[in-house]
């Protein structure tokens, strides 16, 4: 079975290579899905093929670049990007970026990058886990409420609405954000990109993981609108990502290629997916996947503290990322085969109500 592993030219290491090709296909979809470039799922998964922790954030963050252009493109057509917004992301996601890429090297130096960067994931997971099922469950108490009182009340519909806090900072430039609908600072997104740009850097995760969720809950956007400004801006972002690692020579561009030809068709239909699922259906799915992916991540984690159940929790781990990325990618495909039928559907019951009126 030598013919399933390609030896990578840089990185010196023996590659499952239809492992890259699964990930590169499901995180396209799920990317696309939720307005990220998918590699706070593809690093840890990369690393758990084999990669080491600095080559599988490199490496990630390549394929990253391709694939949300690619769903950029196809969000743009449905109205969902605030071109904008993610331009003046641009300046401090760009900055942030390469202070968590120089700290990378460092680590790597003093030779503590991998259990760093796997510890950042476990806790930044969690909290991104606990902030989604928080909103969630706070947006559906407010909903019971509504019906006890048997009026709608205006924030009835909403979970946790911090932006609305942030939004009283009147510090100018005051912008308005027309496809977003919004007016706030212009310092708001500018520090909010600082920082996701700075886990960009540092973890790989290309900004999105917790760009997307600043974007709905400091910034005030609405969920489709944040997926795909938020893809936009991993675009632009993961350009400049790549080329700094490709400089540093942390760039695997053979495994990136493989991803990406999976990833070109999966982020077609991830982003045509939004268009059926919206708002707290896409945010309660997303916490589930950010969920699968920290406990896959612990598992890695403590296998390397156990020489005894290294081999099976490295294999657990590695079969649950893939399965993650299976079975969230197969999910989006059904709902999407569905709404596409039922639009189908009623356009032809459209037409035919037309034809009998003539």
């Amino acid at each position: 079975m030598d013919w399933l592993y390609v030896t990578m030219p840089i990185a010196g290491v023996e590659i499952f290579w239809p492992g890259l090709l699964i990930l590169g296909l499901g995180v396209g979809i799920i990317g696309g899905f939720f307005g990220m470039g998918g590699a706070w799922m593809v690093t840890p998964g990369l690393n758990i093929l084999g990669f080491p922790m600095a080559f599988a954030i490199g490496t990630d963050i390549a394929h990253m670049a391709g694939k949300s252009l690619i769903s950029t493109m196809r969000h743009s057509k449905f109205g969902n990007v605030d071109y904008r917004l993610g331009v003046i992301m641009i300046a401090g996601t760009v900055g942030g970026f390469e202070l968590g890429a120089q700290m990378i090297m460092w680590l790597e130096r003093i030779g503590h990058v991998d259990l760093f960067v796997r510890v950042g994931y476990l806790i930044l997971l969690g909290l991104i886990a606990w902030l989604v099922f928080a909103d969630v469950l706070q947006k559906r108490r407010k909903e019971r409420e509504a019906r006890a009182t048997g009026k709608l009340q205006p924030d009835a519909a909403g979970g946790i609405q911090w932006h609305k806090t942030f939004h009283k900072l009147r510090i100018p430039p005051i912008v308005h954000f027309k496809a977003a609908g919004i007016r706030c600072s212009m310092w708001l997104p500018v520090i909010v990109s600082f920082f996701t740009g700075w886990l960009a850097g540092i973890l790989g995760i290309g900004g999105g993981l917790i760009r997307m969720p600043s974007l709905i809950y400091l910034i005030g956007v609405p969920t489709h609108v944040a997926v795909g400004t938020d893809l936009f801006e991993v675009a632009i972002s993961g350009l400049y990502g790549a080329a700094s690692y490709t400089y540093k020579g942390r760039t695997e561009l053979v495994a990136a290629i493989i991803m990406l030809v999976g990833a070109s068709v999966g982020a077609q239909i991830g982003s045509v997916a939004t268009k059926y699922v919206r708002g707290y259906g896409i945010r309660l799915f997303f916490g589930v996947a950010v969920v699968g992916c920290g406990v896959s991540v612990a598992l890695k984690l403590i296998g390397s503290f156990s020489s005894t159940w290294r081999g099976l929790l490295d294999a657990a781990a590695t079969v649950l990322i893939l399965g993650l990325v299976v079975a969230l990618s197969g999910f989006i495909v059904l709902r999407f085969v569905r709404g596409a039928r039922d639009e189908l559907r009623m356009k032809r019951q459209r037409e035919a109500a037309i034809l009998s009126q003539r």
